[in-house]
């Protein structure tokens, strides 16, 4: 009889850490089935809309995600079928027509905004995690990032984050930190903590 893989969902504002942290489990268990599942892959497809129309969206609403399809996506890699997954591209404002191929894992890290905002998507988890960095250091690691990876303006960075990304945050995300099983204060800094969840996971990847 084959066993689900452990679903980890890890959740917390823009430039929270959360990637960081997600990172850091799967260099922990480098040599593991172990894989992570990006949120952000599943933004909407928007190449019927013209680039303005694109840059407008508000791409911090739960609405901005086809969050059915990583369901579906997760329920197929649980009963042990591979799936394709799409790839967004950032520069364009929409989702590429490129996609990747992902295997089943013993582990899969499901990272993003919105992961626990859906509770069927929730539901699919047994391990949620939720990154609390102060919003100041949010927007800094935002703006590097954006600025560097993905080619925006700074002000058209402050903008989006002044107008859609903070109050989105305390409308969507924040709230949906009472169903965390677990809080990080500041991200992959705090050692303790990782070193709690790893320790965690390598205890049920010990009994598969």
């Amino acid at each position: 009889m084959r066993i689900k893989p452990i679903i980890i969902g890890v959740t917390g504002g823009s430039g929270s850490g959360k990637t960081s942290v997600s990172r850091a489990i799967l260099d922990n268990f480098q040599g593991s089935k172990i894989a992570m599942l990006e949120h952000d892959s599943y933004y909407k497809d928007q190449s019927h809309l013209t680039f303005e129309e694109r840059v407008s969206t508000n791409y911090d609403h739960p609405l901005a995600f086809e969050t059915d399809l990583m369901i579906e996506h997760i329920k197929e890699l649980q009963a042990g079928r591979p799936v394709d997954i799409p790839i967004y591209d950032y520069t364009q404002h929409t989702r590429s027509s490129q996609s990747y191929r992902q295997e089943p894992q013993d582990v899969f890290i499901v990272e993003g905004i919105m992961v626990l905002e859906d509770k069927r998507l929730r539901d699919l988890m047994d391990i949620k995690l939720f990154v609390d960095t102060d919003d100041d250091i949010r927007i800094i690691r935002r703006i590097k990032r954006d600025m560097q990876e993905r080619g925006r303006s700074l002000d058209s960075i402050i903008d989006q984050y002044t107008s859609v990304v903070k109050p989105m945050y305390h409308q969507f995300i924040e709230p949906t930190k009472r169903y965390a099983d677990i809080i990080i204060p500041e991200g992959v800094t705090n050692i303790v903590a990782i070193d709690l969840i790893n320790t965690k996971i390598a205890s049920i990847l010990g009994d598969l």
